[in-house]
C-alpha cells in the first residue's frame, strides 16, 4: 500500500502542467534570449519541430489600435504579451498545442492529437455522492501538488534587471491559477506609490468570456493530468432562483463556522487552505508582485453583503433577458457599455435593461459580491473553490448565446478595445499563447458541452432549418436547375392544354383573370423573420 501511495505521487509530481512562466524557460539565458522554445521529450528537437509538431517563430503581435482606457506605452510588462519576456515561442502545427507542442488542442486526443472528443459538464447537484466526493478530493489534491513545469513571477521585467536576475518560484497547482488571475486583473505599477487601477486584461472588457473560458478548460485539463482521470469535468452550479448558497454546505463546498460567520466550518476541507494574492494594497504600495504567500483562511459569509449593491442572487428572468441582447459588444466596450452582451452577463449592466450600472451588481459580478469574502475581491477571488463550479456556469450562458445568436468571428471586437480585449491580442499572462478570437466560438468545437443544453438531433425548428439551410446551400445549383426545367415544362403543358380548351370552347366569352386593385396589392408583403 505504501508503495502505491508513493507511486501515485510520483506520477503526480511528473505530471506536466498548463498555465504560466514554462520553468524551462524562467532563466537568464532564455530572457535574454527572449526565447521560448522548449524541446519536446518525444524527439528531443525544440517544439517537437523533427516531428512536425511545431517550430520555433516569431511572435505576431496584432497592430490594432487600442481603446483610450489606458493611456500609457511602455510601463506595464503586460502590454504586447508577451513581448517584455519572449518574442520568440513555439507555433504548433495541426491540432498539436503546448509550450513545446507537447500536447493536443482543447477537443482532441490520440498519439497524433487526431481523436475527436467531447465530455460533459455536468450540474454539481446531479453528481452522485462518489462522483461529489471525488470532485471535492482533485480540488484538495492540486493545492497540496507542486507544479513540475511552471513557476510564478515574484518582480517585474525590470526588477529582474531586464532579465539577468530572475525571479520566479515554486507554487502548487490550484495556486498556479489563483496566481494567474491575480496577475490579469492586477494594477499597473507606475513607479513611487504610483498606480494605475483601470486596467484588467481579464475583465470589464470584451475578453472576458474567452479569457475564463481558456482558464477553465486550462484547469480542467490540469486536474486531468495530474489524478489521471481523462474523463473528469468541472462542475457547475445553477444558481439561478437560488434563495441562498446551496453549495455552502460541509457537503459541497464548505459550510459556516458556527461561531465566526466569516469562516468556513471545520468540517470543510476547504476550512485549512491558505489564501494568496489578496493585498492588493499592499503590493501597490511596495511596487511589488504577489509571491504568493500564504496570507490566511478563506473568508466567506454568504448573503450578509451590501443588499444595496446586491439585493438577490440573479434569476431565470435576468438570464433569458441577457440572452436575448443582440450585440456581444457595444460602445465603449468596457464596464460602461449599454445593451452589450458581455457586459450584462459580467454584471455591470442592469439585468433587466442591459443599461450600465456601476452601482450594482448583477448576474456574475451578483454572485461574487454575494458571498462577501474572498470571492468579492477580484484580484483574489480565484481562491474560493467556488470559482470554479460559478465560472463553469457563466460558460454556460455564454454558449447558451453563442448556440442562440451564431456569431460570426467578426462580431468579436478587431480594434479599440480596452488593453489586451482585441479580437488578435494575445491572452494574460497564458504561455502556451491564446488569442482572444480562437474561444469565441462553440464549446462543442473545444471538446466539451453541458449537460442541461444538450438537445437530441433536429430537436427544435431551428436546428431542423439550420440543417436544411446547409444542405440546401450543397445542392442550390441543381435545385435552380431542377426550378428551371420545371418552369419550362410546366408552360408548355399549360399552352398545349390552353390550346385545347380553345378549340372546345371556340366562341364562348373570354373568362377574366382575377384582378388586384392596386390598393389591394400596395399592401401585400412577404417577410422572412428567421
Amino acid at each position: 500500500m505504501l508503495l502505491f501511495a508513493m507511486g501515485f505521487l510520483l506520477l503526480v509530481i511528473l505530471q506536466p502542467s498548463t498555465g504560466q512562466f514554462p520553468r524551462v524557460c524562467a532563466n537568464t539565458q532564455s530572457l535574454l534570449r527572449k526565447e521560448c522554445c522548449p524541446p519536446w521529450d518525444g524527439d528531443g528537437s525544440p517544439c517537437g519541430e523533427l516531428s512536425s509538431r511545431g517550430s520555433c517563430q516569431n511572435i505576431l503581435l496584432s497592430q490594432a489600435p487600442l481603446g483610450p482606457q489606458f493611456p500609457f506605452s511602455g510601463v506595464d510588462d503586460r502590454e504586447d504579451w508577451p513581448s517584455v519576456f519572449y518574442n520568440r515561442t513555439c507555433r504548433c502545427e495541426g491540432n498539436f498545442m503546448g509550450f513545446n507542442c507537447g500536447e493536443c488542442k482543447f477537443g482532441f486526443s490520440g498519439l497524433n492529437c487526431t481523436e475527436r472528443q467531447l465530455r460533459i459538464r455536468r450540474n454539481i447537484f446531479q453528481l452522485t455522492t462518489t462522483e461529489k466526493n471525488k470532485f471535492l478530493a482533485y480540488l484538495n489534491l492540486a493545492k497540496n501538488t507542486p507544479s513540475q513545469n511552471y513557476v510564478i513571477a515574484t518582480g517585474t521585467y525590470t526588477q529582474m534587471n531586464n532579465g539577468s536576475n530572475p525571479m520566479f518560484r515554486d507554487i502548487n497547482v490550484y495556486d498556479l491559477f489563483v496566481w494567474m488571475h491575480y496577475y490579469a486583473s492586477r494594477d499597473t505599477l507606475l513607479g513611487g506609490s504610483n498606480v494605475w487601477r483601470d486596467i484588467d486584461f481579464a475583465h470589464e472588457a470584451p475578453g472576458f468570456l474567452p479569457w475564463h473560458r481558456v482558464f477553465l478548460l486550462m484547469w480542467e485539463r490540469q486536474i486531468q493530468k495530474i489524478t489521471g482521470d481523462e474523463n473528469f469535468t468541472i462542475p457547475y452550479w445553477d444558481w439561478r432562483d437560488a434563495e441562498d448558497c446551496g453549495v455552502c454546505t460541509d457537503e459541497y463546498m464548505g459550510g459556516r463556522h458556527p461561531t465566526n460567520p466569516n469562516l468556513l466550518s471545520l468540517a470543510s476541507i476547504f476550512s485549512s487552505w491558505q489564501v494568496i494574492c489578496t493585498r492588493s494594497e499592499e503590493y501597490n504600495s511596495q511596487q511589488a508582485l504577489c509571491n504568493a504567500t500564504g496570507e490566511g483562511p478563506i473568508r466567506r459569509n454568504p448573503g450578509n453583503n451590501d443588499k444595496s449593491r446586491t439585493p438577490r442572487l440573479p434569476s431565470s428572468a435576468d438570464v433569458e433577458f441577457c440572452l436575448s441582447l443582440t450585440q456581444y459588444e457595444s460602445g465603449s466596450m468596457d464596464k460602461m457599455a449599454n445593451y452589450s452582451f458581455r457586459n450584462t452577463l459580467e454584471g455591470f449592466a442592469d439585468p433587466q435593461t442591459a443599461i450600465s450600472n456601476p452601482l450594482q451588481s448583477g448576474l456574475h459580478n451578483a454572485l461574487h459580491i454575494y458571498m462577501n469574502g474572498s470571492m468579492s475581491q477580484v484580484q483574489g477571488s480565484a481562491n474560493d473553490p467556488i470559482f470554479v463550479i460559478h465560472h463553469a456556469f457563466v460558460d454556460s450562458i455564454f454558449e447558451r448565446w453563442l448556440r442562440r445568436h451564431r456569431p460570426m468571428l467578426e462580431v468579436y471586437p478587431a480594434a479599440n478595445a480596452p488593453i489586451g480585449h482585441n479580437r488578435e491580442n494575445y491572452m494574460v499572462p497564458f504561455i502556451p499563447l491564446y488569442r482572444n478570437g480562437e474561444f469565441f466560438k462553440s464549446s462543442r468545437e473545444l471538446g466539451y458541452d453541458y449537460e442541461y443544453l444538450q438537445e437530441p438531433a433536429l430537436q427544435s425548428f431551428q436546428d431542423f432549418l439550420t440543417l436544411y439551410l446547409q444542405q440546401a446551400r450543397q445542392i442550390w445549383a441543381w435545385l435552380i436547375g431542377a426550378a428551371v426545367v420545371g418552369g419550362i415544362v410546366t408552360a408548355v403543358l399549360t399552352g398545349l392544354i390552353k390550346a385545347c380548351r380553345k378549340e372546345k370552347r371556340g366562341t364562348s366569352s373570354e373568362i377574366q383573370p382575377l384582378l388586384i386593385e392596386s390598393e389591394d396589392y400596395n399592401n401585400i408583403t412577404y417577410q422572412s423573420n428567421f
